[in-house]
């Protein structure tokens, strides 16, 4: 049995969690424009703020998403060229791209923060008949993504430590899933569902 993953497991319940609560942000958003369709055709009535709320919850709902993608290395990855080369190569490039993640998932964390401080600063609200107080959907959008940046910060650390201490580990944790990972992972629960009779 492979051993697991350590950041994985400290951060995958977070991560986990946060996606939910986003999948179920997403969820009242489907529903909220299934009822102004219905109100519009039949009732010739218009709730008013769908497409605003739609906006932040696509946001709030990305940032929540970065973290859990990034840790069941479900982000999409340039595979052509790093089934070519060897185990070496393929630790520096995934090293590579966990501290490019790293960088990019910290300055949007950075220009988040500036958002949402000069949104509270100036008492920004939406140019919208709604005049939603901004600071309100861009403080949950920030926390997703300083939570992604946090996470992809511990995934870089620990990739820089297994490069210097286990190379094929780094490329385990935090390359592209193989095509044999892939498979356990549609299976497993078919399997699980048929052992309980489901």
């Amino acid at each position: 049995m492979t051993q697991a993953n350590p950041v994985a497991r400290a951060l995958l319940p977070a991560a986990r969690a946060l996606s939910l609560i986003a999948g179920y942000l997403l969820l009242g958003l489907a529903l909220l424009v299934t009822a102004e369709i219905l109100l519009r055709r039949f009732m010739n009535f218009s709730l008013q703020g769908g497409d605003e709320f739609g906006g932040y919850v696509l946001a709030i709902l990305a940032a929540f998403g970065f973290s859990y993608a990034l840790l069941e290395r479900s982000h999409t990855r340039v595979e052509i060229l790093l089934e070519r080369v060897g185990t070496g190569a393929r630790s520096i490039l995934n090293l590579i791209s966990a501290w490019c993640v790293t960088v990019m998932a910290c300055f949007m964390a950075w220009r988040a923060y500036a958002a949402l401080s000069e949104s509270i600063e100036y008492r920004a609200l939406s140019g919208t008949p709604l005049m939603t107080p901004l600071w309100q959907p861009q403080i949950l959008w920030f926390a997703g993504l300083l939570f992604f940046a946090v996470t992809s910060a511990a995934v870089a650390l620990h990739a820089s430590w297994l490069m210097a201490r286990d190379r094929s580990g780094l490329n385990r944790f935090y390359g592209v899933k193989t095509l044999d990972e892939i498979i356990e992972e549609e299976t497993v629960p078919t399997l699980e569902m048929k052992v309980q009779g489901r």
